[in-house]
């Protein structure tokens, strides 16, 4: 089992979702948050939201699945990212869970 996070502009949560359809994941849960950019870093941490400073309405959205259906989210955010240059790319991650109460 994987837990795939992606974070968002909360105006992306429309392309992310049909992203989470074609991968055939069905279950998942979106938190509104605000994203918070103090200075124009160079580091990934620091650019987290593109290369604009200020606050950002976002979106944080998890799911537990299993490692093809998160591959090919994350393939499908890449290749979403290449192709829209907004200074605001859309953030995936895929972490493994060891363990569930399952």
């Amino acid at each position: 089992m994987k837990l795939l996070i992606i974070t968002s502009l909360k105006e992306d949560l429309s392309a992310i979702s049909k992203f989470l359809k074609v991968a055939k994941i069905e279950v998942f849960s979106v938190s509104k948050t605000t994203g918070m950019k103090l200075s124009d870093g160079s580091d990934l941490l620091e650019d987290w939201f593109g290369s604009h400073g200020g606050d950002f309405d976002s979106i944080f959205l998890f799911s537990f699945t299993d490692d093809d259906k998160a591959g090919k989210t994350l393939g499908l955010v890449e290749s979403y990212n290449k192709n829209h240059d907004t200074g605001f790319p859309i953030r995936a991650f895929i972490l493994p869970v060891d363990r569930s109460n399952q």
